[in-house]
């Protein structure tokens, strides 16, 4: 039989759910108000203060971000970029996780020390740009994706993972005639989609969040991703995206900068919910083992 709570723990779980619930408001506020403002009329926004409900609705700094196509251009470069880019990471990280997976497989120890070495020790960002200039993918979307095709650390929970996959289901591939390939691709993936679910979710949020690297790398700004463009409107309060036909003084700053943000997040809130459940699965069944 359940022994009833007693005050202590009665007290204990009213904190928790107290400071649980103010965390959560802490989260959740700046998102509210960032689409509240988004919405929100420009002379209800030029009288300041808090607004987390927009008393004038309005979009016309929706309108006037997509008077032009500069917008959705960097919106379906950044989308090309996340989705080509996390499956480059997934195919060269499942690649070389694989083969590490394995015991018998020589200089495996000495890789694996490289590796680490490398989430150590980092040759810097000029040496970088050197490299990404000598393989002549400066000013293009490959300099995104090539450059961070495989994470240390993924690679390593993922190698993990792969070890704890049953050596009998790969026997009996082997047996049916499949090389290390087909017992890859056929057996060893279909049974880690939860870790690939994970890990390509890791990759796309980072790919789809990067900035640094397209302002080191591109120089044409028709191949900015969303973030670049982002950038330019929250820091440096460029306004120059709109029509120059659409009247500028009935416009806000500050409503600008907020749709655009309400825009760049909206994808990657919308794909998150469907991959989030593998989080938990995925990494731990990945870190237990070592």
């Amino acid at each position: 039989m359940i022994q009833d709570k007693t005050i202590g723990n009665r007290i204990f779980d009213t904190v928790n759910y107290t400071l649980l619930l103010l965390i959560a408001l802490v989260c959740v506020l700046p998102f509210i108000y960032v689409l509240a403002v988004s919405f929100t009329s420009p002379a209800e926004v030029a009288k300041g203060g808090l607004i987390l409900w927009p008393k004038e609705w309005s979009l016309a700094s929706y309108r006037y971000i997509f008077s032009t196509n500069t917008l959705v251009r960097s919106m379906l470069v950044s989308i090309y970029i996340t989705v080509l880019g996390t499956m480059i990471n997934l195919i060269f990280t499942s690649l070389m996780a694989y083969p590490l997976a394995k015991p018998r497989l020589r200089g495996r120890q000495t890789i694996l020390l490289a590796v680490l070495f490398t989430m150590l020790f980092g040759g810097g960002m000029i040496p970088t740009y050197f490299v990404v200039k000598a393989l002549h993918l400066t000013n293009t979307l490959w300099s995104l994706m090539i450059p961070g095709a495989i994470s240390a650390f993924n690679l390593i929970v993922l190698k993990n993972f792969f070890q704890q996959i049953p050596d009998g289901l790969e026997d009996s591939a082997r047996i049916d005639g499949c090389n290390d390939v087909g017992v890859l691709f056929r057996i060893v993936l279909p049974l880690s989609l939860p870790a690939m679910a994970t890990f390509g979710l890791f990759y796309a949020v980072g790919h789809w969040n990067q900035f640094f690297n397209a302002i080191l790398y591109i120089n044409d700004n028709t191949k900015w991703p969303i973030q670049v463009l982002l950038r330019e409107v929250v820091i440096l309060a460029s306004s120059s995206i709109g029509d120059s036909s659409i009247d500028s003084t009935e416009i806000q700053p500050l409503t600008i900068r907020m749709a655009v943000i309400v825009f760049a997040t909206i994808p990657i809130l919308l794909v998150y919910p469907f991959l989030q459940k593998h989080f938990a699965k995925g990494v731990m069944l990945g870190s237990v083992k070592g």
